[in-house]
């Protein structure tokens, strides 16, 4: 059974810093590509970054240059930390996986993906 967790969430001031992890069991990161997503009440949940099997990136426009994501395939987690925080960032975020490889990869869109955490809240005020 494969489990994604996420955690690092909290309250921060605008300007400020978060580390969101997210841990997986019962799943290789090295085989799996990988997404950051997030969704504020009364809101679709939308794509903020992902990363695939070969470490390439991609962010929303929304958070480029100011989120970074990884992953570390020998702990089997994913990061994203998040820099220069605005209120606008505020949402439950959540960590997301699919099996993809040359045949398949994913767009950032919540329809690409079919693993889910949980959810960690994050409010910038």
């Amino acid at each position: 059974h494969v489990q994604l967790v996420e955690s690092g969430g909290g309250s921060v001031q605008p300007g400020g810093s978060l580390r969101l992890s997210c841990g997986a069991s019962g799943y290789t990161y090295s085989s799996n590509c990988m997404g950051w997503f997030r969704q504020a009440p009364g809101q679709e949940r939308e794509g903020v970054a992902s990363i695939d099997v070969d470490g390439n990136t991609d962010y929303s426009e929304f958070v480029q240059g100011r989120f970074t994501i990884s992953k570390d395939n020998a702990k089997n987690t994913l990061y994203l930390q998040m820099d220069s925080l605005k209120p606008e960032d505020t949402a439950m975020y959540y960590c997301a996986a699919v099996v993809c490889g040359s045949w398949y990869r994913p767009r950032l869109h919540r329809d690409d993906y079919n693993e889910w955490g949980k959810g960690t809240q994050v409010t910038v005020s």
